[in-house]
C-alpha cells in the first residue's frame, strides 16, 4: 500500500506556495454525505451534517440530499499551522494548487523524504490525536523517519473504509441495514492488531460482540466457524449453525480480504474451538 502525505495549499502573493496544513494517506471511500458526518463529524470543515450537504449540494449545482455520494479522501495524522501561520512549502509545490498535493513516501527517495521531515520540523504545528480527536501543541520534530514509512490508518477511517470495501452488508447475514453494522477487528488493537481492512470485518452488532467473546469465527478459506459452545453456554444460536462452514462476504478488492495472519490470530487467541 502506498504510503503517501498529503497537504493543501492556497494562493499566495509570495512566491512559494504556504502549507496551512495535511496528513498522511489512509485510503479513498466513497460515502454519503451523512455516512461522512456520522465517521468525522467537524472534521468534514462544517459545523453540521445540513451544512455539509449543502457544501457538496452548492459545488454540483443540485438540492442538497444527506444520501449523496460523494468521494472521501480519508487522512490520517493530520498537523496543522499555528492560527494565523502558515508552513514553508517545498520548492516545488505550484501556487495554484486548489485540491491536494501528494508525495508517494515509497521509494520515492531521500529527496522528497527529506521535504517532510524539514517541513514538519520547521515550527510547531498542531497534531490531531487519532484516537480523541483532541488537538494537542508539539514544538519541534514530530515525525521520524520511522513514522514516516509506517502505514496506519486512523479508527474513523478504518470504519468508512470497512463500511465501503463490505458494500455495506455484514460480512456473515448479509444484512444491510447500516445502523446495526460495525466495523470488527479480527486482532484487536488492543491486543497488538492494526487498523488495516485486512484485520476488518464488517459485522451486524450481535454478530461483532459473538466474534469478539470467541463464539464465531472465520478460517483460511474465509468461512464461518461456530463454536459448539455457543450452544452449551446458551441454548441456542441456531441460526449460527445453519451458516457454518458457508463462505462469508468479502470485499471485492482481494487485498481488502481478511489477512492470513489475523485470521490464524483470532483461532489460536480468541476462537472457543471446545
Amino acid at each position: 500500500m502506498l504510503r503517501r502525505t498529503h497537504t493543501h495549499a492556497r494562493r499566495s502573493p509570495v512566491r512559494r506556495a504556504q502549507v496551512r496544513g495535511g496528513g498522511f494517506f489512509s485510503g479513498y471511500g466513497a460515502l454519503s454525505v451523512h455516512e461522512a458526518w456520522e465517521l468525522f463529524g467537524e472534521g468534514n470543515g462544517v459545523a453540521s451534517e445540513e451544512a455539509l450537504a449543502a457544501a457538496i449540494a452548492s459545488y454540483r449545482k443540485q438540492p442538497p440530499d444527506p444520501q449523496m455520494k460523494i468521494g472521501c479522501v480519508l487522512l490520517r495524522d493530520l498537523f496543522f499551522a499555528p492560527v494565523g501561520r502558515a508552513l514553508p512549502g517545498p520548492e516545488d509545490f505550484a501556487r495554484n494548487i486548489v485540491r491536494f498535493k501528494g508525495y508517494d513516501l515509497a521509494g520515492s527517495g531521500h529527496h522528497v523524504d527529506a521535504i517532510f521531515s524539514s517541513l514538519l520540523d520547521s515550527s510547531e504545528i498542531r497534531v490531531s490525536d487519532e484516537y480523541t480527536g483532541v488537538a494537542s501543541l508539539v514544538p519541534g520534530p514530530v515525525f521520524g523517519r520511522d513514522r514516516l514509512t509506517k502505514q496506519r490508518i486512523g479508527q474513523q477511517a478504518f470504519k468508512g473504509l470497512v463500511l465501503t470495501s463490505y458494500d455495506r452488508r455484514c460480512a456473515v447475514t448479509g444484512n444491510h441495514i447500516q445502523p446495526t453494522l460495525e466495523a470488527a477487528h479480527i486482532q484487536p488493537v488492543s491486543r497488538d492488531g492494526r487498523n488495516l481492512v485486512s484485520n476488518g470485518l464488517l459485522l451486524r452488532s450481535d454478530v461483532h460482540t459473538l466474534f469478539d467473546l470467541g463464539y464465531l469465527g472465520i478460517n483460511l478459506p474465509h468461512e464461518l466457524q461456530v463454536s459448539p459452545r455457543l450452544r452449551s453456554d446458551w441454548g441456542n444460536g441456531q441460526e449460527f449453525y445453519d451458516r457454518a462452514g458457508q463462505p462469508i462476504v468479502l470485499p471485492r478488492n482481494s487485498s481488502d480480504r481478511p489477512a492470513a495472519e489475523f485470521v490464524e490470530w483470532h483461532l489460536d487467541e480468541v476462537f472457543l474451538s471446545a
